[in-house]
């Protein structure tokens, strides 16, 4: 992948983008589909932040560049042409950070990669924005991983010990101005979620202020679920066809990263819906 044109200094407007802008410079190399979705997503929330101003103009256009000379790099990269591909991608990648840390975390392992992990994966979320409106499931997501970053972050700084899973969370955490949260560097490897630590029987309940995380969300399915048998007279609308085609491309998209559990849970979940005409 050729290197990117540099972009000029970030207007002090558009602060609430810096972190997305640093996540796209560290997939460059390792997912460009990755750094292009959030150019993107900084290139659309730039515009309706400033567009007017002379610096901020300035920047965009110079992002506008680095847009279009990955997409023309990218070429015929379905994950690009093709939305639907697109946005299974970046939830696929947004989902392993997510299980990544969230295994580590309930494992008692407090670190700078796991925090970073954490903190990447809620900034991905807000990049899926650009296919639509997130689904419930990634909106708690979201608002659980950047409250984990903060906490366990703010808890080694202060000498503490950060209290494993979802503890408590507070309504008013705000990382976004937290230099050190987001400045460490990635794992060289997309990190891969572990089973060793997921045992469905311990599992603790999972709500903080209400809010309840999907047993599941939090490391890979090991068994199959058990996928009902089709009752016949089975009445599809193609509302129902158009998911099924969504989950199929997830497991595509899962398949790339040799993540074989994400594949196999979206695959079961189209055969449910076909099978039976309920998720």
């Amino acid at each position: 992948m050729a290197a990117l044109a540099p972009l000029p200094p970030l207007p002090p407007q558009f602060k609430s983008i810096q972190h997305h802008l640093r996540t796209a410079q560290e997939h460059d190399k390792r997912d460009p589909v990755v750094a292009y979705y959030c150019r993107l997503y900084a290139m659309q929330t730039g515009m309706k932040i400033d567009s007017k101003t002379p610096e901020c103009r300035k920047f965009l256009s110079k992002l506008m560049d680095q847009l279009e000379a990955l997409k023309k790099q990218l070429g015929d990269n379905e994950a690009v042409t093709q939305e639907i591909v697109g946005c299974a991608h970046l939830e696929n990648y947004a989902l392993k950070m997510f299980l990544y840390a969230d295994n580590e975390d309930r494992a008692g392992r407090f670190h700078k990669n796991m925090i970073k992990s954490f903190y990447t994966a809620s900034l991905l979320i807000d990049v899926i924005t650009v296919f639509g409106e997130l689904t419930d499931e990634n909106v708690k997501h979201r608002k659980y991983a950047r409250w984990k970053a903060t906490y366990i972050h703010n808890c080694l700084k202060n000498g503490e010990t950060p209290q494993a899973g979802p503890v408590g969370i507070e309504e008013d955490n705000d990382v976004e101005e937290n230099e050190d949260v987001g400045a460490t560097s990635l794992p060289t490897q997309p990190p891969q979620p572990s089973s060793s630590t997921y045992d469905p029987s311990n599992m603790p309940s999972s709500s903080y202020t209400g809010i309840q995380i999907p047993p599941g969300a939090h490391a890979p399915a090991n068994t199959p679920a058990e996928v009902p048998h089709s009752t016949g007279n089975i009445c599809l609308t193609p509302e129902d066809f158009a998911r099924a085609q969504k989950y199929c491309k997830y497991a595509g998209s899962a398949l790339q990263y040799e993540d074989v559990s994400t594949a196999v849970q979206n695959l079961q979940k189209a055969l449910k819906l076909l099978t039976t005409g309920r998720e």
